[in-house]
Formats: C-alpha cells, sequence, structure tokens
C-alpha cells in the first residue's frame, strides 16, 4: 500500500489548494504564489507515483499448478546415480522457483519429480531436440504464449515458465515454475552448473545399463 502514498497525498494537497483558492474572496500575490508551488507538489507526487509503478511492477502472480506430487526415477540406474539425480531434483524444488523436474537422456525418462500430470514423457518434442542438437538452454518465460507449449503434455497444463537445458548432445534437464518470468540469471547459471556436472556422470554410464519401464 505504501507505494500509493505519493498518490493519495498528491491529491489531497490538491485538492486542498482548490477548494481554499474557491473559498477565499480575496486573493494575495503571496497566496497566488503558495498555492502555485502547492500544485507543483502535489503534480510532483503524482508523477512520483507514475514512475514508481514503471520501476517496481507488480510482481507476476503465482498459479496452483494442475497435477500430483509425483516421483518417478529409473529402477536400472545405479544407485549412486540415483542418488545424486534425487538430490539434484530436491535441491532444485526447493531453493528455485522449480516446481516439475523431468530428466531425459539417451531416449530415456531416467526422473520424474513434483507437480505433475499422470502421463510420462515419451519422447523429446521438437523444442527439447533443438536445445539438445544447437547445445543451448531455451527459457519460455511465460509458456502460454508460446505455440509449442503443446508438447509438454508431461507437465502441467497450466505450467507458467519453463526451462530447457541442455544434459550433453543425448539428454535434457526439463523445469516448471508456477511463476511466469520466474527465473533469475543467477538461477539459470546454477541449473547449467547442475546440468554439466549431472552431464559428466551420465557419461560414465554404460548405455546397456537403461532399461525402458512401464
Amino acid at each position: 500500500m505504501w507505494r500509493y502514498l505519493p498518490l493519495v497525498t498528491g491529491i489531497i494537497v490538491g485538492m486542498g489548494l482548490v477548494v481554499n483558492r474557491l473559498f477565499t474572496a480575496d486573493l494575495l500575490p503571496s497566496q497566488a504564489r503558495s498555492d502555485a508551488l502547492g500544485i507543483l507538489a502535489a503534480a510532483m507526487l503524482v508523477l512520483v507515483f507514475l514512475l514508481w509503478q514503471n520501476i517496481q511492477p507488480v510482481p507476476p502472480t503465482a498459479v496452483v499448478l494442475k497435477g500430483e506430487d509425483r516421483f518417478y526415477l529409473n529402477a536400472s540406474l545405479p544407485s549412486s546415480l540415483q542418488a545424486e539425480l534425487a538430490w539434484l531434483s530436491h535441491t532444485l524444488l526447493t531453493l528455485t522457483v522449480t516446481r516439475s523436474v523431468v530428466i531425459w537422456y539417451d531416449n530415456h525418462l531416467l526422473l520424474a519429480r513434483g507437480i505433475l500430470p499422470p502421463q510420462n514423457m515419451a519422447q523429446p518434442g521438437k523444442l527439447v531436440q533443438t536445445v539438445m542438437t544447437k547445445q543451448k538452454p531455451l527459457y519460455l518465460v511465460q509458456l502460454s504464449l508460446y505455440p509449442g507449449k503443446i508438447e509438454f503434455d508431461y507437465l502441467p497444463e497450466n505450467t507458467q515458465s519453463v526451462i530447457v537445458q541442455p544434459v550433453g548432445d543425448k539428454g535434457a534437464l526439463i523445469l516448471g515454475a508456477n511463476v511466469p518470468r520466474s527465473y533469475t540469471n543467477q538461477d539459470e547459471a546454477w541449473i547449467q552448473s547442475l546440468a554439466e556436472k549431472l552431464t559428466y556422470s551420465l557419461a560414465q554410464l554404460n548405455p546397456s545399463v537403461l532399461q525402458e519401464e512401464s
């Protein structure tokens, strides 16, 4: 509410000066100068309010994601890698705005955790494939604005923003948030570091270990 204080003060001061002028029969030169300064001050207060609206916009509103709290972990993975994936996903879910985590690697779903719909990721869509091919992360700041959002059917339908981070050239770390424009530059840098660490761990994995799970 404090952001409205300059606006309210400016309006009150301006109206007070107008009312005072209406009920003043004989206007002295000194009073006219005071009124002019008062009107200027009131206008400056209103201007301060308008500037604050541009500098300090109202933060985006979080939504309640449609889905259930789920935790899928590919059981064919070595226990050490399972522990790393569990730690990585827990860290992202507790220390960032992330509410859904999906990890895809070498044509297999390794992990799906957080608020998710019943269906798991079956195949990477075009956007995810592009991220893996170009080795560049993709940040969809407001998912509802992108036609390609339909490929993320393994995330809640009302997911607000998505980060797709490459995990080598075979995989992707896909994060969903319940707030648009929610990830900071620091978040993105940290997510990249986690993905690079995961890329190294998965590179040591024997491809024959991965198995399809129902």
